[in-house]
């Protein structure tokens, strides 16, 4: 055992404290971390100032959390561990719908609404037709699976951001699919929209010369007796941040195609959400 910390033992220094005792779990966890944090500080040689900023960002960072904003959340999105550990934990056989990040904007309990309403309750944007199917693997309908569907209203900003300006439940609902598996509900197209840049994060980013915008999507909670639940997003393909978005939650198997219908302001979107059955490997 290593009784003195030097440069080139540094890790072992570190890992050897840990009593053997530890929960396994967290002692492979915490040995891998230090592994590869002691390997990236001497990869890049990484000077007394540079710690110290990154320790004035962690603590401005945690300063500025809340109930209603989590600054080390949206770190995480935008350096793609979010959508990283998303994909490792949501790994599915090709052709089922994949998953893609939560985000901070879903609430639980949103109102049961008949097919075909229309979730838009401010009455700003352009009204968007969303449609689809719920079906197996096998292309089979499935009955009773409830979609969950949210959005940002026409300025980019949901329902929860604005509790004193928008209606309650503004562009929220959920709807309960019958025999033939199918979803219908009207919205408005939704709108890209920056991730909050007025912190640290933001600052980062912009020295890094990246936008902070995400592109437009429909988020959907796609649940079913018997079948694994699908977190995920359609964006809208005609969306200029489709190949750029701040937190890399796009994938090609997402974009979903978006057609002017009757009218100079309705729009349509169709798209089928592909489940997997709960014992599916």
């Amino acid at each position: 055992m290593s009784s003195y910390f030097t440069e080139e033992q540094s890790v072992d220094a570190v890992n050897e404290r840990v009593d053997p005792n530890t929960n396994p779990r967290l002692q492979l966890v915490m040995a891998s971390l230090v592994k590869h944090l002691h390997a990236f500080t001497k990869e890049v040689e990484l000077t007394q100032d540079e710690l110290d900023q990154a320790i004035k960002f962690l603590t401005t960072a945690g300063h500025l959390c809340t109930e209603e904003r989590q600054e080390f959340i949206l770190l995480s999105d935008v350096l793609g561990l979010s959508m990283l550990v998303d994909a490792i934990n949501n790994r599915r056989p090709s052709g089922a719908t994949e998953n893609t990040v939560l985000g901070p904007f879903h609430v639980k309990g949103a109102p049961a609404r008949s097919m075909g309403d229309n979730i838009c309750l401010d009455e700003k944007g352009e009204s968007c037709h969303f449609e689809g199917k719920v079906v197996d693997m096998d292309g089979n309908p499935i009955t009773g699976a409830c979609v969950d569907a949210w959005s940002d209203n026409a300025d980019g900003f949901y329902d929860i951001q604005q509790p004193d300006i928008q209606p309650k439940w503004n562009n929220r609902g959920r709807f309960i699919t019958g025999e033939d598996g199918t979803y219908s509900f009207f919205g408005i197209k939704p709108v890209s929209y920056p991730i909050p840049n007025d912190g640290p994060v933001g600052k980062l980013l912009e020295a890094l010369g990246r936008h902070p915008y995400r592109p437009a999507h429909m988020h959907f909670l796609v649940t079913a007796d018997g079948y694994k639940q699908v977190v995920t997003h359609t964006f809208l393909g005609d969306d200029p941040y489709l190949s750029s978005d701040a937190v890399f939650g796009v994938k090609d198997s997402l974009i979903a195609p978006i057609d002017k219908t009757e009218g100079p302001s309705v729009w349509h979107s169709k798209f089928d959400f592909k489940l997997v059955r709960a014992t599916a490997e």
